[in-house]
């Protein structure tokens, strides 16, 4: 008898986990499918963009894209809630987490991706899982094969994060900067907000255990940040162990994250990226972190800014958020 639910991932793709890990964490039936030859069909059939997740409901519907995924779920399975709008947390709280989660799927992929692809022992890595997860059938010549088809593939990708010899230094930069953050906010706490996983743990995990998974990256987590690897390991069965903390209890070790990363770099080159699209210009360039950034133009990332501005201004009480904002350097960037 089938799942209820049937996702299309695979390991080595951010989303795809972190949609799984919250599926384990609701304790929603379902069935990971990892995408491969055997089912591509099926898989190219129902999509509607060539994109991982897939997740195909009860219904038959179909979802793509991991945060409207996870948002749409949580209204079918509110509870244990990943936004932490109840007490002692609130509803800062629980737009915090949100932005979190948005600065990890837009700006922490570029660390991920930048490691994976930029690093000889990484793109063999990653080139190889990849091969055989989605060949499972290919050995010999014809798997060797395949694993130079992806590499030849995916390193030209590069330039669509803004990875290059130019931004290279910010954007490793940027990765050890959050490391830090974080394994300091660890200390003597399970997830980000306290003793269950919110929203926020799911964008930045899916991430991070991909930067675990492969070589470079990998190294300097296990070398430098015990707790965040001890986290990475918790979050591939996430459970409630306690309840959300206040922000006053999270502020100390948290703001930084917001302040030195999404205030100073995520949400002004998410803005200049907003602007060029707006401006129909095919690439943009903005000063991050005292450093020139460019990229071509995404259209999505224009499209998710929005929806986190619509989430900012839909929300009736701001009398505790904003000064939070406004400390960290965010606040100017959402009410534009």
């Amino acid at each position: 008898m089938p799942s209820p639910y049937r996702l299309f991932g695979l390991e080595l793709s951010p989303y795809s986990v972190k949609v799984r890990s919250y599926l384990r964490y609701k304790g929603i039936e379902h069935e990971w499918v990892v995408r491969d030859s055997s089912n591509v069909e099926e898989y190219q059939r129902r999509a509607r963009l060539p994109l991982i997740p897939l997740l195909i409901t009860p219904e038959d519907e179909v979802l793509q894209d991991s945060t409207p995924m996870i948002e749409a779920l949580e209204s079918r399975f509110p509870e244990p809630s990943i936004h932490p709008s109840i007490q002692p947390a609130g509803p800062a709280e629980a737009f915090l987490s949100a932005l979190l989660e948005e600065y990890a799927d837009e700006w922490g992929n570029k660390p991920m991706f930048h490691y994976r692809w930029w690093y000889e022992a990484d793109r063999e890595s990653a080139a190889r899982r990849i091969a055989t997860a989605s060949f499972p059938e290919a050995d010999g010549e014809a798997l060797e094969g395949i694993v130079a088809t992806v590499q030849q593939r995916m390193v030209p990708r590069l330039s669509f994060v803004g990875s290059s010899e130019q931004t290279r230094g910010l954007i490793e930069a940027s990765f050890g900067r959050q490391m830090r953050i974080l394994e300091t906010h660890l200390e003597g706490r399970d997830y980000i907000f306290g003793g269950r996983p919110a929203f926020a743990d799911f964008g930045l995990w899916g991430q991070l255990y991909n930067l675990h998974s492969d070589p470079t990256a990998g190294a300097v987590l296990e070398a430098e940040a015990p707790r965040l690897v001890d986290w990475i390991r918790r979050m591939l069965e996430p459970r409630a162990e306690g309840d959300f903390e206040p922000w006053h209890e999270l502020a100390p070790t948290l703001e930084p994250l917001l302040e030195q990363e999404v205030g100073a770099i995520f949400l002004p080159w998410s803005s200049a990226n907003a602007e060029a699209i707006a401006a129909g210009e095919k690439s943009f360039r903005v000063e991050l972190a005292g450093q020139d950034f460019s990229q071509e133009a995404q259209k999505y990332h224009a499209r998710s800014l929005a929806a986190l501005k619509a989430r900012y201004q839909n929300l009736a009480d701001r009398s505790e958020l904003d000064p939070i904002l406004e400390r960290t350097g965010c606040l100017a960037w959402l009410q534009d």
